[in-house]
């Protein structure tokens, strides 16, 4: 975990020795010392002067971004490339509008795997103009997902797992698989 601190060179944009009151002014002693200040204020009036661009997932410093995934709620573990991460947090609203959806929880998936997921789900919809037709979907209520890669070993499944919770409907069991993608011959 990085921290913010001073930053050689770099001068503060509100110079505390010229706001002293005029007594002070002339005063060596006291203008050295809120110079020191200075030092230590700096890169904080420099955040606050850029402050807008610390909430830009696009141009905000690393560590910014990993703050505001938290922030926003993204299914990432702080591993993925610093794209996918400025990707997350700038679509975060959009996911959350889908989410609990197969459309929500295959994109929180791909996020966070780039790959998009098979889902199977047990219910379905339909209207009937006689009463008593047929429900459709499945009697016992259920989701799985599964993500089909070239190397399943290289999936984390409890990550997996932890992905399909949050993004699915809350009150439906499920089940995350990883399968091996099969490839098919050249000329067939």
């Amino acid at each position: 975990m990085s921290a913010r601190g001073t930053i050689e060179g770099l001068g503060s944009s509100h110079p505390l020795g010229g706001q002293l009151p005029a007594v002070y002014a002339d005063d060596d002693f006291a203008q050295r010392f809120v110079e020191g200040l200075d030092i230590v204020l700096a890169p904080l009036f420099n955040v606050l002067d850029c402050l807008e661009a610390y909430f830009d997932p696009a141009i905000a410093p690393e560590d910014f971004v990993d703050w505001l995934t938290t922030w926003v709620g993204t299914e990432l573990d702080g591993t993925e490339p610093l794209e996918i991460r400025r990707h997350a947090v700038a679509t975060a609203v959009s996911l959350h509008r889908v989410r609990g959806t197969a459309q929500g929880l295959s994109q929180a998936v791909q996020l966070a795997f780039g790959v998009r997921p098979e889902i199977t789900e047990s219910g379905g919809a339909m209207w009937s103009a006689r009463p008593l037709g047929p429900f459709p979907g499945t009697p016992r209520a259920g989701l799985t997902v599964t993500l089909t890669v070239p190397d399943p070993s290289a999936i984390d499944p409890y990550r997996l797992q932890a992905v399909v919770a949050a993004a699915r409907p809350a009150h439906l069991p499920f089940t995350a698989e990883v399968t091996r993608k099969t490839l098919i011959p050249e000329g067939n």
